[in-house]
């Protein structure tokens, strides 16, 4: 039996016009994403992550291709027939602080959806499902007239996370929501997505560059450069066996916490990265790949399946 296909991106494409030219921030971007599974979006600051979940959830119009999700298709849809879509489809943000309002206390940022959309009709029930959600994400009910700024960054966090299952979500794009935290904090963060994501069903995909956080908590990983596709496979594949040369130096650079340990030195990535204002044809990586040939300079490489379910754009593999 397949598994229910939740969201869909067909040769996804972000734009942006600057003076310089045309920068390719999202280029042709293709995946499924299978119900009550997460997919981690990987890759160094600038390839287009960020960028990816913003477009994905309709912030950013995107510049071409499709966004499917429960088959119907949300690319082009006016403001409000998509309405009834965004409780389904939430975000939670990278820096808890800037995301939050700091005039709100944290029952009314937790409490601000559900008066948006008119979920209840008494305050007594938004009262209980504010409080609710404050449990659920691990946050004590004392805290429920404090302000942003007289918490920890993890407490802040664990608010964005509560307003973004306020709404009973289908979908939760996690855009670094650990990278401003602590590394005891992270854990228990990463934690509480995974007890949710099992209980309730939900479907994330992870945007991070931590590669040892993304492992942790994906089915499959994405690996992304300069906005284009490098690399995709489940999580066990890319860590055991990965393909493209980009992958491998991101994967070299994972510390490995044993001070003993004699392994190989981390493979160096040298050269200039690549301008993605109007990017010329060929791999937006051999500027900087070892094992660059001309033909990596001259032609494109297409994205196709190398191994059973590992899918890579790289010419050395065809």
């Amino acid at each position: 039996m397949s598994e229910e296909i939740l969201l869909e991106c067909k040769n996804l494409k972000k734009y942006f016009n600057t003076p310089r030219g045309t920068l390719h921030a999202v280029d042709d971007v293709s995946f499924k994403l299978e119900k009550g599974k997460t997919l981690g979006v990987v890759g160094e600051s600038g390839c287009g992550k960020s960028t990816l979940g913003r477009t994905i959830l309709k912030a950013l119009d995107p510049t071409g291709g499709k966004i499917i999700f429960e088959g119907k298709d949300i690319t082009d849809m006016k403001k409000r027939e998509f309405t009834k879509y965004r409780k389904d489809m939430q975000l939670i943000f990278q820096d808890p602080f800037a995301s939050l309002d700091p005039k709100m206390s944290v029952y009314q940022i937790i409490e601000e959806p559900l008066k948006i959309f008119k979920v209840f009709k008494t305050k007594k029930e938004t009262e209980d499902r504010v409080i609710e959600l404050m449990k659920t994400v691990g946050l004590d009910e004392r805290y429920v007239n404090t302000y942003p700024h007289e918490l920890d960054g993890g407490r802040r966090q664990r608010i964005g996370i509560a307003r973004a299952l306020a709404l009973n979500p289908k979908f939760i794009i996690c855009d670094e929501p650990v990278s401003a935290l602590d590394v005891s904090i992270q854990a228990q963060v990463l934690n509480l997505m995974m007890d949710l994501k099992d209980k309730r069903g939900l479907t994330y995909i992870f945007i991070t560059h931590d590669l040892s956080v993304v492992k942790h908590i994906s089915d499959d990983i994405l690996v992304l450069y300069l906005g284009k596709m490098v690399e995709k496979t489940d999580s066990d594949t890319l860590f055991a066996k990965p393909l493209h040369p980009y992958t491998k130096a991101l994967l070299s650079a994972v510390p490995i916490p044993d001070i003993s340990y004699k392994g190989k030195e981390a493979e160096v990535v040298k050269g200039e990265v690549t301008s993605p204002i109007d990017p010329p044809e060929g791999c937006r990586f051999a500027a900087r790949c070892p094992r660059a040939t001309e033909k990596c300079f001259a032609k494109t490489p297409d994205f196709y399946e190398a191994e059973p379910n590992h899918f890579v754009a790289c010419h050395l593999y065809e």
